[in-house]
């Protein structure tokens, strides 16, 4: 470990700037998914009423909004508090898969670095790191009860030091596995990854017949020890389930609602969807512009060739008839493990299957492909293949080398200086896909306009302006858009101004004297005559409806604000 000490807290450093540099201003705004989250998570601090499932906006677990709360709470009501849980749930990830990686393969540290670093540069996982939403926890939870269990099986291929060290890795493990059901629907498929690890540790268990004498516990089983993992990650998602037995709607509403299982085709669909998919990797990814530089592949090219190429070795290790487990701590060996259908389970075999299993959500749904957003626990799978096709290359130049070498031994100093020239330009590809991914983040991205429409930017500033008015200033909003959900009566998209005023509740709106119009059918609810002062804005800049108002109320007139056009009275 202190051989990889400096590049491991490199990476850190790296993915915390990517993730952490000026997230009080990028991005833009406070997009009104972001807002709600934001809103109840205040709510739920000042009223002490945290939920555990929160059923606005077609459901939310409520895990990542009681850590926000905590967020608020601490740095005030900003978009910067809001989205802290998010850059930092982004950064554990990237440790977390140095050291699942590590664990998958033990004796090749350089694969775990490679994956940690290409997380830690990637637009995608910066992006959603730098977003309030839940789904950036999702693959921090896999990562690290994955680590866990891994950790868990590893042990039992040589004897213990610590025999109760085993317990602690079965009980945090399960625990990470079971606060994953709290944080994002796509997590749901996560338990179908468990088949390799359990299988694996099954197989051990049954060639070795291990089991560790001990002053406190006579005996350590190892399916014992799985059984008790599953325990801790049952009683922690128990909760959640409870919730859903009882609100068997919040359970499949917003899964229905996006199923193509609800499409005319759903056969045809699928086929689509798949196609679709699988090329966001490497020629037309997601075209939301809150999740992606529009249409942009997932990964930049050479990142794509490699996950391609790994990718395929991980195939081939799935489909190989015998192989090796490649699970292990410090003073373990690596252990052949034949038998019948073939290499079930190798890191390959996990690593494939877990791309397979998270893909399941995605090409099962029928909005908005490619879906970044729904697709990012892949992340982890995609990132570490990258890294198994990296070695790949580097062992077999290396090998190409080494036989030059024996067959030329008089051209050593020139093979030598080749290797040499090699490893440069590797940290050449390195420093060039950092330097790309903060390129692409925050000088091509951040800076279009799209962005900012995309994270409300403008309902943003007229929620500051109109935070800066006195009580006893009358204010009215329009919420002139369409097709959006209603929160207590109020479309989705005016959550971001009621952020900034902090007008969540009726109380708060009756005491800062501001009033929502929920569309143009409530503009009878406007008063015949204002009183003096009163401001009337609009989420959307309307010539149309600003002129019919002016048509109605003769007195006001248009007033140009940081917040953008509003009329007023004064």
């Amino acid at each position: 470990m202190k051989r990889v000490f400096f590049p491991i807290v490199l990476i850190l450093a790296v993915a915390s700037f990517l993730r952490l540099w000026d997230l009080h201003e990028i991005p833009p705004g406070l997009y009104h998914d972001e807002a709600l989250n934001a809103n109840q998570a205040r709510e739920a601090w000042r009223e002490g009423d945290f939920k555990i499932f929160y059923p606005e906006n077609n459901g939310r677990e409520g895990l990542f909004i009681n850590i926000q709360a905590l967020s608020l709470a601490a740095f005030g009501s900003t978009p910067f508090a809001a989205r802290l849980p998010s850059a930092l749930f982004g950064i554990l990830t990237v440790l977390g898969v140095f050291f699942l990686t590590k664990e998958l393969f033990p004796r090749n540290y350089e694969v775990a670095l490679f994956a940690s670093f290409f997380l830690a540069t990637s637009f995608w996982h910066i992006n959603f790191s730098r977003i309030g939403f839940r789904a950036i926890m999702a693959p921090f939870f896999l990562v690290w009860a994955f680590y866990f269990l891994w950790k868990l099986i590893g042990t039992f291929q040589s004897p213990l030091k610590s025999p109760p060290y085993t317990i602690f890795y079965a009980a945090i493990g399960g625990l990470l596995f079971g606060l994953g059901f709290h944080s994002y629907i796509a997590y749901r498929v996560a338990p179908l990854l468990l088949i390799v690890p359990f299988f694996a540790g099954w197989k051990i268990y049954k060639d070795s017949k291990f089991q560790i004498p001990n002053s406190k516990f006579q005996t350590i089983c190892l399916p014992c020890l799985l059984a008790l993992f599953i325990f801790f990650a049952f009683i922690v998602a128990y909760p959640l389930g409870l919730y859903f037995l009882e609100h068997s709607a919040d359970f499949v509403g917003r899964s229905s609602q996006v199923s193509i299982f609800s499409s005319e085709t759903p056969m045809k669909d699928l086929g689509k969807n798949i196609i679709t998919s699988l090329g966001m990797f490497f020629w037309r990814g997601d075209y939301n512009w809150r999740h992606n530089f529009s249409g942009s592949p997932q990964l930049w090219w050479p990142v794509g060739a490699l996950f391609l190429l790994g990718f395929f070795i991980n195939l081939r290790g799935f489909l190989m008839p015998h192989s090796q487990l490649l699970i292990s701590n410090q003073n373990s060996k690596i252990r052949n493990l034949k038998f019948g259908i073939g290499n079930f389970i190798t890191p390959q075999a996990f690593l494939f299957l877990w791309f397979i299993v998270f893909l399941l959500p995605v090409i099962l749904s029928n909005e908005g492909l490619p879906h970044a957003l729904r697709a990012l626990p892949l992340a982890i799978p995609v990132m570490i293949s990258a890294a198994v096709g990296l070695e790949w290359i580097i062992e077999k130049v290396s090998q190409w080398l080494d036989r030059q070498k024996e067959k030329y031994p008089e051209a050593s100093l020139q093979i030598l200086r080749i290797k040499k020239e090699l490893i440069l330009l590797l940290f050449v590809l390195f420093i060039t896909i950092g330097l790309y991914g903060f390129g692409q983040y925050f000088l091509r991205w951040a800076p279009d306009p799209d962005v900012s429409v995309a994270f409300n930017d403008s309902y943003a500033d007229l929620g500051r302006f109109l935070a800066t008015l006195p009580d006893t200033t009358k204010k009215y909003v329009i919420v002139n858009t369409y097709g959006h959900v209603l929160v207590d009566n109020i479309p989705m998209p005016a959550q971001t101004v009621l952020f900034f005023t902090d007008s969540m509740n009726i109380q708060k709106r009756n005491k800062k004297n501001i009033t929502y119009i929920p569309s143009l059918e409530h503009l009878s609810e406007l008063p015949q005559t204002f009183p003096s002062p009163t401001v009337i804005a609009m989420l959307e800049n309307s010539p149309v409806l600003r002129n019919k108002l002016k048509t109605l109320y003769p007195e006001l007139q248009s007033t140009i604000t940081p917040g953008g056009l509003v009329l007023t009275n004064y």
